[in-house]
């Protein structure tokens, strides 16, 4: 039976799997060890990794502590990898930080980091992801909270995805952030809050 040329296989479908698996397999190398396995993460989490890159939309994980909102983020962050190489071709640029450090490196005085450089990283990324966030503490200068509404300003006009993870609530926020940036949290996340429940994984011995 003769084949046409539109049955046969095509080569580049090969080569976009390949770069697919390269990419996921170098964010899970960067991965901590504790949140590399596999789980089952929340509808609402898997949905938002499925997003397609015309309709960008950011993720608030949050619960109380130990329910597995860091687990879930990573996860979901490399399905959605995944997802965008498969939608666009494109390798997508993705910032991971505890906000712990990621309020020290945005520091005035940071040894590590430029600010102003790395503000403009954080803009411009295809995903910023902040572990944590109510974690970190203010500077009393006030330095955190500008460079802060430096960059979600910035994604927020330009509509680039977020994904924080927070044991609050987006508008209980406002002493970490600032009241600028918690107005553009609540627009950012208006229909992207995933309220994750359960007790405590880590009591019972779990990741």
């Amino acid at each position: 039976m003769h084949s046409s040329s539109d049955d046969l296989p095509d080569p580049r479908d090969s080569v976009r799997r390949e770069r697919r698996e390269d990419a996921v397999a170098g964010f899970l190398a960067q991965t901590p060890v504790i949140y590399q396995h596999d789980i089952d993460i929340a509808p609402k989490a898997a949905a938002w990794a499925d997003q397609l890159p015309d309709s960008p939309r950011s993720l608030f994980l949050t619960g109380a502590i130990g329910v597995g909102k860091t687990h879930t983020a990573w996860q979901a962050t490399s399905r959605w990898i995944d997802r965008r190489i498969a939608s666009t071709g494109r390798q997508p640029s993705v910032e991971t930080w505890r906000s712990t450090a990621l309020f020290d490196a945005l520091r005035p005085d940071s040894r590590d980091y430029d600010g102003r450089i790395l503000t403009a990283q954080l803009q411009r990324a295809d995903l910023l992801y902040i572990d944590d966030l109510a974690a970190a503490r203010v500077s009393p200068a006030g330095w955190t909270q500008e460079r802060l509404y430096e960059i979600f300003d910035e994604r927020y006009i330009n509509r680039r995805p977020v994904l924080i993870t927070c044991d609050v609530l987006p508008g209980e926020t406002e002493h970490l952030v600032g009241e600028r940036v918690q107005s553009r949290l609540r627009e950012m996340f208006r229909d992207g809050v995933c309220l994750l429940e359960g007790a405590d994984r880590r009591l019972g011995g779990a990741a």
